[in-house]
């Protein structure tokens, strides 16, 4: 079942509108809605708030502030402890950090009574000096955190005083000699802005006490046991009071893996008994919850005459805005998966700094700072190549490492890496012989190609791990029990797959049952691309041992030792005479009714749970190719091709992961050249829905061709490693390097705009 491209498990359900959401599963006709009275000052001290006249509105049940709410320092993600994230928030507290910070929480019997409550509370507040940008902020006057009690769970240099989240740096080599001794140097200042996730579901929760008197959590998120961990901080009640359960999720690209909705939820319902739902408008998903990381960058790269690269230095600037949810691990991750593909060059140097803002706190979304760092090291890459007069795919070609590499920036082994293999597929899809630098088409108009190179990384070694169970049912199928959480990139297909294939069978024979705290073991979920090689290596560990009870049961059946026997689709039969064989219903059935016997009489039950943690990093890499058509009269300019590659080891759905990569590529797109968070002088959003903030569509984007490269990694499953994230790293830098190559204008800050391009060009001389 590898390398099989079969369809979604769960597609015909999705496409035939079945109630599989969140918002379709609220039975309770006595649901209480909630919404909460925003902040609209950027740093202000609550005074007073005066809730009587709303708590007078008929129809009202409940008005929460800071003063009705447990004072429990937390991190909204969803990550493993120790969390890489400060416990720097409350559930409501009385200093707001950024418009659209939580003041009061209304509960009330429909959404017109919720929304009037929330315009009858009066309160007053002691505006505060913000600060919103990030250079400015080490060190300011303004301090955002002076409270005396966050948690900084491990020691990542944390200085709240001074609004540092986190400070990391690491080198080898004697990066100034080496750039001393470099006959070429490229230095350079790039800046990647904020995106927001734009999932088609926003945030949304619903919560209800079962017959037990436990609270039940039903929610759109990627790690329902973590944020079953976080509930159980913030409210202050056993975990075994507590269920989280995980419906079908309506995208998340990282955004679904904080909780947004659900301690406001289950706090309303252990305060009242009565079931609670929270949706957010789309407009609250932007200014409420959590977007990409601005990032600054100053880069210095160095290279001989030969093309030999010597050194590189990376510094990156984190703007976590009022939260640092993600922060710490955001800023490490834009070195970390970023450095390692030039691990083998003489000398690295990586300094990073997250720190506090008045902003829209940042959070996990997809690429997790690589996709920033990569603009930035790649771009410095490709120009400097061009100061040696060399082709910058031949210079990456050169410089890149080999099939195998440890140490250094990339700290553990990697063990596979066929990144040269990537780039000579996307140069043949591109064209790129052909087509580089640049082609005149006439009527003052261009086309150029552009290439860039990039990794990532498939779960977190020794942080992530998975459980999962597999049993037989009494028909002779097959169900798997696990935590994971599908976010629609089909990762329930693809375990069904592994399963199959472990067990010599077919996916119609596979039930997968995920995302529920209490009737499924511990994953830690859907973040840092690890839900195929974690997952998906707990459920190879599972099916064998599962599939080594099966054989052992069928031998005291069969009358052979299980060395001779070969599980297969339906039954277990003897290898050299296949018409010895006992129907895996037949012992299905005889294990629910207890008669089914090992070879030593013992009884057994035809189930197997197994775990994996990651101890090595299992990396993948990519190369992508940007034709762009420029109209040099105005800047305007549109991708009509962009090719990828990517080496994701062993491809076990072809199907989904063509899909991945097309998906990947356009929200790449997005990032380079329209998505731009805009906020006023007072650190207001303005771009909080889809008529002001621009995601690209099909129309916007040409031809999008994929291959992959071919390839094994031996720690990940059959040889699988991730895809989800590095799809998104390369159309930025790209696309820039293209436009380098139509124009001779260097943008080093996104998105790159047409207005950007213009500019660029009449103030270079360029023809206009």
């Amino acid at each position: 079942m590898i390398n099989k491209g079969i369809r979604k498990i769960d597609s015909t359900a999705i496409v035939t509108g079945k109630p599989l959401y969140t918002e379709d599963l609220i039975m309770h006709k006595d649901v209480l809605t909630l919404k909460l009275l925003r902040s609209p000052h950027a740093h202000a001290k609550i005074k007073n708030i005066d809730t009587s006249k709303a708590e007078k509105i008929p129809g009202v049940v409940g008005i929460y502030t800071y003063k009705d709410v447990p004072q429990v320092r937390y991190c909204v993600p969803g990550q493993t402890e120790p969390e890489a994230s400060p416990y720097d928030r409350v559930l409501l507290e009385d200093t707001v950090r950024f418009i659209g910070d939580e003041v009061a929480l209304v509960a009330a019997e429909d959404e017109k009574t919720a929304l009037k409550a929330l315009k009858m509370i009066k309160v007053d507040y002691e505006v505060l000096k913000p600060v919103f940008d990030a250079r400015e902020a080490e060190g300011n006057e303004v301090v955002i955190h002076p409270e005396k009690d966050i948690v900084e769970p491990y020691p990542f240099g944390l200085d709240a005083k001074n609004n540092i989240v986190s400070k990391e740096f690491f080198e080898f080599g004697d990066v100034e000699a080496k750039l001393k001794e470099s006959d070429f140097v490229v230095e350079s200042s790039y800046k990647t802005q904020s995106q927001s996730h734009c999932m088609m579901e926003t945030h949304r929760s619903y919560s209800y006490k079962d017959i037990n008197d436990r609270i039940v959590v039903v929610s759109s998120l990627q790690s329902p046991h973590n944020v079953k961990r976080i509930l159980r901080k913030v409210l202050g009640i056993p975990s075994s009071k507590i269920r989280v359960i995980k419906p079908r999720i309506g995208g998340g690209f990282g955004g679904k893996n904080i909780a947004a909705t659900d301690i406001f939820t289950a706090f309303v319902t252990m305060k009242t008994g009565r079931p609670a739902k929270f949706v957010f408008t789309r407009s609250e998903t932007f200014v409420g919850s959590n977007s990409r990381h601005e990032m600054f960058f100053d880069v210095k790269v160095g290279a001989d005459k030969e093309g030999n690269l010597k050194a590189i230095e990376l510094k990156s600037l984190n703007n976590t805005g009022a939260y640092g949810g993600n922060g710490v691990s955001v800023s490490s991750e834009s070195g970390h998966n970023t450095l390692p593909i030039y691990n083998d060059i003489d000398a690295v140097r990586f300094n990073a700094r997250t720190v506090y803002t008045n902003r829209l706190p940042a959070g996990a979304l997809r690429g997790y700072g690589a996709t920033q760092g990569i603009f930035a090291i790649d771009s410095a890459i490709d120009e400097l190549a061009h100061k040696i007069g060399m082709d910058p795919l031949e210079f990456r070609i050169k410089n890149i490492i080999d099939r195998y590499t440890n140490g250094k920036a990339a700290e553990d082994e990697i063990l596979s890496c066929e990144l040269r293999q990537c780039i000579e597929k996307g140069k043949k899809l591109i064209n790129w012989d052909d087509k580089y630098p640049c082609k005149d088409i006439g009527n003052n108009k261009v086309r150029a190609v552009g290439m860039a190179v990039a990794n990532h990384g498939s779960g977190i070694p020794r942080v992530d791990m998975a459980t999962v169970t597999i049993r037989m049912d009494e028909d002779g199928t097959y169900k798997l029990l696990s935590g994971l959480a599908d976010l629609g990139q089909g990762a329930d297909t693809i375990q069904a797959q592994i399963a199959a294939e472990a067990l010599n069978t077919t996916v119609d024979r596979i039930s997968i049952y995920t995302g529920d705290s209490d009737l499924c073991p511990y994953d830690t979920g859907a973040f840092a691309s690890c839900t195929t090689t974690v997952t998906g290596n707990a459920t190879i560990k599972t099916a064998n041992k599962l599939k080594d009870i099966l054989l052992s049961v069928a031998e005291s059946k069969l009358g052979f030792k299980k060395e001779d026997l070969e599980l297969g689709k339906d039954r277990v039969f003897v290898k050299n005479d296949n018409s010895k064989f006992v129907l895996l219903e037949e012992l299905g059935r005889e294990s629910v009714g207890g008669i089914g016997f090992a070879s030593d009489d013992v009884p057994v039950v035809l189930e197997a749970t197994e775990s994996f943690g990651m101890l090595k990093k299992i990396k993948p890499f990519i190369a992508g190719f940007a034709e762009i058509e420029l109209d040099k009269n105005t800047g305007e300019y549109k991708v009509i091709n962009f090719a990828c590659v990517p080496d994701c080891g062993t491809v076990i759905n072809p199907t989904l992961a063509r899909i991945q990569v097309e998906g990947g590529v356009m929200m790449g797109i997005g990032f380079a050249m329209y998505e731009d968070p805009i906020f006023d002088k007072d650190g207001r959003l303005l771009t909080d829905s889809f008529l002001q903030y621009k995601v690209p569509t099909k129309k916007e984007v040409g031809n999008i061709l994929v291959d992959f490269a071919e390839n094994f990694d031996p720690g990940g499953p059959y040889g699988a490693k991730s895809l989800g994230e590095i799809v998104i790293h390369t159309p930025a830098p790209a696309i820039a390097n293209a436009i380098f190559n139509a124009t001779g204008v260097r943008l080093r800050e996104l998105p790159m705009t047409f207005e950007k391009v213009y500019m660029g060009m009449k103030n270079n001389n360029k023809q206009l």
